[in-house]
């Protein structure tokens, strides 16, 4: 029998309420305030856990931040219960990264079907077969097997992207770890006159987003797809548990961040004391790293408008125009129907002035 914590100060919707899960086969357990809902969760961990938002002591946002900072209760599907149905609550609770969100009043039906879709999605992450928690582990030790890990990836959400979409923005909450199936993705910083620092470039078989997810703060860059892409989201209480759970994974984790922040400080470098035509080099040079088909042969060719090209050197577009003109007089790169091409790969990384 699934255990349910029922954390609402009304006395008269508790009991009501509690009465229905009993009916539908559900062990309940209940508080009358936040805090007393903690220690009950923390001294008897529930299998999903329904919160009110607003009530003395503590409330339901003080419950769920201190739920999800916990290792071992923060895998426990929550919903929010509330009579606040304006749009600012509901952004608020999701934001934060709760499961799901229901507003008062409600039907019997309802609840009942919001806690079954919950506990079925739980199940199905534990479950054998490319879906559960242990996949999540074989997938992200073994990284470079692009082929595993679209297999195991297939049981999350997909979605379709358009060229020049943004996924994710400044300034907003996380919830979700990203993968990139098909397509390319830029990372990018803004100033405050609006111009563009390209920081990060991503392929298939790459994840992202995950840095706000463990320092639990804000999105600091934006997100955009390059071209139209497909990208698999995995929920962010899937992702903190497996971290939490494996120490592999969890190592996986630490190197990428580690990789993420060697390749900013190479950047920064760059920016200060490489010259132009250094830095639009090595951009190009960057570009054949990442995008570079392996198994194609004769020299690297891309399609980048020269607006990103020019984000990712950190120069003017303009600027980067004429430092591309200079490389095709000099035969280091061959520019056709918009596609760089590049011819002289050794003398562009030896480049220096």
């Amino acid at each position: 029998m699934k255990k349910i914590l029922l954390i609402e100060d009304n006395e008269a919707l508790r009991d009501n309420t509690a009465e229905i899960l009993s009916l539908a086969n559900y062990e309940v357990s209940t508080a009358e305030n936040g805090k007393v809902g903690v220690e009950m969760a923390m001294a008897n961990p529930p299998d999903l856990i329904i919160c009110d938002i607003m009530m003395p002591v503590l409330d339901g946002y003080g419950v769920f931040q201190i739920i999800s900072k916990n290792l071992e209760l923060q895998h426990i599907p929550f919903i929010f219960l509330s009579a606040k149905s304006e749009r600012n609550d509901l952004r608020k609770g999701m934001e934060m990264g709760a499961d799901d969100y229901i507003t008062k009043p409600f039907s019997d039906s309802e609840l009942i079907n919001a806690i079954r879709a919950r506990l079925e999605k739980i199940k199905l992450l534990r479950t054998q077969g490319g879906k559960g928690i242990e996949n999540w582990y074989q997938i992200i030790s073994d990284l470079g097997n692009k082929d595993e890990m679209h297999d195991a990836l297939e049981s999350h959400d997909v979605i379709q992207y358009k060229k020049k979409q943004v996924i994710y923005a400044e300034g907003q909450h996380p919830n979700k770890l990203y993968y990139i199936q098909t397509g390319k993705v830029k990372v990018y910083k803004t100033s405050d006159g609006g111009k563009e620092l390209i920081i990060g470039l991503l392929s298939a078989g790459d994840f992202f987003g995950h840095i706000p997810l463990i320092e639990n703060s804000i999105y600091e860059e934006f997100a955009e797809t390059m071209e139209e892409s497909t990208i698999r989201v995995i929920p962010r209480k899937e992702f903190e548990h497996l971290i939490t759970q494996h120490q592999e994974i969890a190592l996986k984790v630490i190197k990428l961040l580690a990789n993420n922040i060697a390749e900013k400080e190479q950047q920064l470098v760059a920016l200060a004391y490489h010259s132009l035509r250094k830095r639009v080099a090595d951009a190009l040079l960057t570009l054949k790293k990442k995008y570079a088909d392996k198994e194609a042969e004769g020299n690297f060719s891309i399609s980048i408008s020269r607006e990103d090209l020019a984000n990712i050197a950190g120069t003017a577009t303009e600027s980067l125009i004429r430092t591309l003109s200079d490389f095709k007089s000099e035969k280091l790169i061959e520019i056709k129907e918009g596609k760089i091409i590049l011819l002289e790969e050794k003398k562009l990384t030896n480049l220096f002035n």
